[in-house]
């Protein structure tokens, strides 16, 4: 961490300074992954525009944490397209860079069959280039889906850029495990659907939780695949690493009182305007369209 530190005094105040910084410090690094592939040139110089505001004028620099599957991408790009401001997940960057076939995709596809996490080098240097290429569009501000996952991470993050928010997800861990093995993913179009119903009652028979199934439209409905990591087996072990490589994240956050913790009372229809609630945001107009 030594060198980590040195690199990131004094504290930079903008956030797309960081994708510069990410590439020093990735460029420091002796992980022979970073030397196969991935491109660490110095970020180019390019005008900053000024962060993304929520509706009341707020600066968004966003982070959503919460264990897999329970829904951190959904609820991070309804707000991005309520406020605005770019919704990066790397869970994304990750998939994307296997898809693509280049030099990690292999080592990454194994991990995330695994249910292991991606090392801290590797997730850094995807986000940076993600950043460089939203720098280029003029992008600012941004909401964080994935990231920071270790404390590592945490303090990467918290050296470069000012966190103003830290949503942490929470729902029943049998919740999570259906939600996750009702996955499914339209071959043609991408969209993202959940064929789980999940139904959950106390002892006495009354109602504790409800999350009706996220069904797809008819034309999509026999292209339904299921993501290869979406296995029991490998659901439970990325519950058993979240629990012990991440919750110390929460800390972190709590400790700085950046944290709201949201537990979800069931599917968006429940969830949805009770967070919006939580944040101050259920009377500006734009959250009706964001809900659509």
């Amino acid at each position: 961490m030594a060198v980590v530190n040195r690199l990131l005094k004094p504290r930079v105040p903008t956030f797309y300074s960081l994708a510069g910084t990410l590439r020093i410090l990735s460029s420091s690094s002796s992980s022979s992954s970073l030397n196969s592939g991935i491109d660490i040139r110095p970020q180019s110089s390019i005008n900053r525009k000024p962060l993304g505001l929520d509706p009341q004028g707020r600066s968004v620099q966003w982070v959503f944490l919460g264990c897999p599957g329970v829904g951190k991408g959904t609820y991070a790009s309804r707000f991005s397209k309520l406020l605005g401001v770019p919704h990066i997940s790397t869970g994304d960057l990750v998939r994307e860079e296997i898809s693509s076939h280049g030099p990690l995709a292999s080592q990454l596809a194994d991990i995330v069959n695994q249910g292991k996490l991606v090392s801290d080098e590797i997730i850094i240097n995807l986000l940076s280039k993600r950043l460089e290429a939203g720098e280029a569009k003029g992008e600012s501000g941004f909401i964080l889906d994935g990231f920071p996952r270790t404390i590592r991470q945490a303090e990467i993050l918290d050296g470069v850029t000012d966190i103003d928010l830290v949503i942490n997800l929470k729902l029943r861990e049998e919740a999570l495990l259906a939600k996750c093995l009702g996955r499914r993913i339209c071959s043609e179009c991408g969209g993202n659907y959940n064929v789980a119903c999940i139904d959950i009652k106390s002892e006495d028979g009354s109602p504790v939780m409800y999350m009706a199934p996220l069904l797809p439209p008819p034309h999509c409905a026999s292209k339904l695949i299921t993501r290869s990591d979406d296995t029991e087996e490998v659901v439970k072990e990325r519950l058993r690493v979240y629990n012990e490589m991440t919750q110390p994240v929460e800390e972190f956050y709590r400790s700085r009182r950046k944290l709201l913790e949201f537990d979800l009372p069931g599917g968006i229809p429940e969830s949805w305007p009770k967070l919006l609630q939580s944040l101050n945001l259920d009377t500006h107009e734009d959250t009706k369209s964001a809900a659509a």
